[in-house]
């Protein structure tokens, strides 16, 4: 019976130095990235980088810890200024 396991994998829009979009695939899983011209296919890239890697590390199988998809969410953050400017004068450092 095949075992079927679920990596994390983010993807994002990155830009190389000449200013070409590239996507780029990380495993958070295993630690891995891939990339491609677009989404689908980081996508074939980073599955096959995986294949690839598990291929030559079967023991990495026990990092696996889910056997269940994963949970995503986005969250949109936004950098206030008057914020940060209030913490400078309290002096508390911040990492905005």
């Amino acid at each position: 019976m095949k075992n079927t396991y679920f990596m994390d994998v983010v993807i994002n829009k990155e830009r190389l130095s000449d200013d070409t979009p590239v996507f780029v695939a990380h495993c958070t899983s295993l630690g891995i990235a891939s990339q491609g011209s677009d989404m689908d296919e980081a996508m074939r890239n980073i599955k096959e980088a995986i294949e690839l890697y598990l291929e030559e590390l079967p023991e990495k199988y026990h990092e696996i810890t889910s056997n269940e998809p994963p949970l995503f969410s986005i969250i949109e953050v936004t950098r206030s200024a008057k914020i940060a400017s209030s913490l400078r004068q309290r002096g508390v450092k911040s990492a905005f």
